[in-house]
């Protein structure tokens, strides 16, 4: 080896010779993470039960889920408040996880432009090893505490953005040097585990979403990437209700960016003005340049799209506001 090391031979239960490193790193033990303990009410057999069966034990299993994160509103309600007051003004939530964790960060920032007419860079997912990682696994990344920090020196981290890490098991030193870090440079921080664990240094907010032990031990994409789904949802959701994406229950600031955006758009235009048929509703939001609520408001007030949106504007973009103040 170049190094000098040579490698040490041990017999393996197989039978062959497997090599290893002469000299190894014993990792931390992990084995308090309630995440990587054994389900002690799922200690059967699993490999000899019936698939339909194996089935229904992962879907009650899954139910906990959701209980753990209504258990946890408060808390995540109260964030929710924080992060919208920083959007207000101009900041951005930032998510940052490795492997699952990370992909369903990225998952739900992806889906807010479409969904809420957001900006692109207003809810930004970062994962461990860079979008490489989002298909291809690429667990040794997230063991570097520093990892983060070439991402974080490129989106600029100040005092009106807020960052959230996530780590099902509460521990991931990628995440948690983010975290440490983005706190240094002004943001306000949180960590979203799946875990009980104390407060991490630079960490402002801890949200422990506790799922328990998992149906597969140690499998954290199980109930607490449920969780943590869950959990993301009604963070960006919530958000962007509270900043007048939505009125009543419906998405109003989509972006008709395919053809089932638009069918969608031109069914909620028809909500508001139901004397329309489906062209005419298509017109008013191609003339709106594709800004369904500026359709909905020149619609109702009968303005032209520039008027309508300049109304908006003075109403702080609530739908409601600019229809009760015509």
């Amino acid at each position: 080896m170049a190094d000098g090391h040579q490698p040490t031979t041990k017999s393996s239960p197989l039978g062959k010779q497997t090599l290893y490193p002469f000299k190894m790193a014993l990792p931390p033990d992990r084995g308090h993470i309630s995440t990587e303990q054994q389900n002690a009410g799922n200690e059967e057999a699993l490999d000899l039960l019936p698939t339909e069966e194996i089935v229904r034990l992962i879907t009650v299993d899954q139910q906990a889920a959701i209980m753990a994160v209504d258990a946890q509103a408060g808390e995540i309600a109260s964030f929710i408040d924080e992060v919208v007051d920083r959007m207000r003004s101009m900041g951005r939530l930032i998510y940052l996880g490795a492997g699952t964790s990370g992909r369903l960060g990225v998952l739900d920032a992806s889906e807010c432009p479409p969904t809420f007419g957001a900006d692109s860079q207003q809810v930004i997912g970062i994962i461990a090893g860079g979008d490489d990682s989002l298909r291809r696994s690429s667990e040794a990344k997230e063991d570097d505490p520093f990892g983060a920090v070439p991402q974080l020196d490129e989106l600029d981290i100040g005092p009106d953005d807020t960052v959230l890490g996530i780590a099902a098991g509460g521990t991931t030193p990628w995440v948690l040097g983010a975290i440490e870090e983005a706190k240094r440079r002004g943001a306000a921080t949180a960590l979203l585990s799946c875990s009980p664990r104390d407060s991490p240094p630079g960490c402002d907010r801890l949200l422990v979403v506790d799922t328990g032990a998992e149906f597969l031990t140690g499998s954290t994409r199980l109930k607490a990437g449920t969780a943590t789904k869950a959990t993301l949802n009604a963070i960006t959701t919530a958000t962007f209700i509270r900043l007048g994406a939505v009125h009543d229950n419906l998405m109003v600031d989509l972006r008709a960016t395919n053809d089932k955006l638009l069918d969608r758009a031109i069914r909620i235009l028809l909500v508001y003005a139901p004397q329309m048929d489906r062209e005419e509703a298509a017109a008013w939001i191609d003339a709106s340049g594709g800004h369904l609520k500026t359709a909905i408001v020149a619609v109702h007030h009968g303005l032209s799209p520039d008027t309508a949106r300049r109304l908006i504007d003075r109403c702080d973009g609530s739908l409601r506001d600019a229809l009760d103040n015509g």
